[in-house]
């Protein structure tokens, strides 16, 4: 299987399966003399880590994260940098009765009709414990961001939308599901508990800004940044759409209501009456904030029975047991958060490298 890998300077590559030994990633290209340690990931892991209330999969892995290689005295070297986490709470006989049976709404399908072969257990490569590795590789993305902050929040669960005017980045912390509105966080508390007491779930939308950007990352014409902030959220298990800025509510606007109108500050930077471009023009940051939203579909692991077939060409009914997210969207976060910083960190390195010079601010070039 190939395509593992991910990035241009700043690679990384993840290898493992939801329940093998263990789960990994290789770093590379990331710059020497940044401090790094595992204290700088396990808080990005702990936010992503599962059992921590019954909203999401009740699987108990600690997802302690090691640094095998790429550091020394608290420093990165330049070098690869190798993560381990070790998988301890696997249950492969929860997956016993699908061995044969082709999942509604999972990969086990096409995995069999690409490969031939597929490990049943929790999806094997295509399970979201992957991304445990993406969230560890993002922390290190995070070192060399300095200055930029990256934040995630779930805003809508189902057909139910946070009140855009209730935002608060303090709530995000204070509930399970990463909501930045406290009463839409109630209300979806009684809404997955249902879901869950059904045998369903529900699919959600989350929302990843990035402040502190500077321009002139990204690149035309088939490195521009939003196609690869796209590219890396699409690659989330589970995500099934990505916009950037006003996104597909843009076509609802006129000309004159989606054009971003300029000004020139006092300060002689440029400033921008408003952000409906999310942060990017031409697939280049102007140094606002950038903004991409990604839509997770309903977790596809329900107990409601559903109609498949199996792999001798019977059709069947399919349930599936174990342990399993009611609505992946909320775990989801803090992996949209590393895919970005991961592509931003990729794409700061390609800028320094073609333009060592270029301003760190809005500022316009001048003779």
């Amino acid at each position: 299987m190939s395509h593992n890998s991910f990035g241009h300077l700043f690679r990384v590559t993840t290898w493992g399966e939801s329940h093998g030994p263990a789960i990994g990633c290789v770093v590379d290209g990331c710059p020497p003399r940044l401090a790094l340690t595992e204290v700088d990931i396990q808080p990005f892991l702990d936010r992503r880590r599962p059992g921590q209330s019954r909203f999401v999969t009740q699987r108990q892995e600690p997802d302690q994260v090691r640094i095998l290689s790429g550091t020394f005295e608290g420093l990165t070297t330049g070098t690869p940098i190798a993560l381990l986490i070790e998988n301890t709470d696997q249950r492969s006989k929860d997956y016993g009765e699908i061995r044969d049976r082709y999942r509604p709404g999972h990969a086990d399908l096409t995995y069999d009709l690409k490969y031939g072969i597929r490990d049943y257990r929790g999806g094997g490569r295509s399970s979201a414990r992957e991304t445990a590795m993406r969230v560890a590789a993002g922390a290190v993305a995070r070192k060399v961001l300095e200055g930029v902050t990256i934040r995630g929040a779930l805003v809508q669960m189902g057909a139910d939308h946070i009140d855009r005017a209730a935002w608060d980045w303090a709530a995000v912390e204070e509930n399970a599901f990463f909501c930045p509105d406290r009463a839409a966080a109630a209300r979806w508390e009684a809404m997955l508990t249902e879901a869950r007491k059904s045998g369903s779930s529900l699919g959600a939308v989350i929302e990843v800004v990035a402040e502190g950007a500077p321009p002139g990352l990204g690149a035309p014409i088939y490195g521009k940044l939003d196609a690869d902030i796209a590219a890396a959220l699409m690659g989330i298990n589970a995500v099934k759409g990505v916009e950037i800025g006003e996104g597909f509510a843009a076509a609802t606007l006129t000309g004159e209501a989606n054009a971003d109108e300029m000004r020139m500050g006092p300060d002689g930077r440029v400033v921008f009456g408003d952000n409906h471009a999310g942060g990017i023009l031409g697939g280049i940051s102007t140094g606002q904030p950038i903004v991409a939203r990604f839509a997770v579909k309903p977790t596809s692991s329900i107990l409601t029975p559903r109609r498949s077939v199996d792999r001798f060409g019977q059709e069947v009914e399919v349930l599936t047991k174990g342990r399993h997210d009611p609505c992946v969207g909320i775990r989801a976060v803090p992996v949209g958060e590393a895919m970005v910083a991961l592509v931003l960190a990729d794409h700061l390195l390609r800028h320094r490298a073609q333009n060592p010079d270029a301003p760190a601010e809005a500022r316009l070039p001048r003779n």
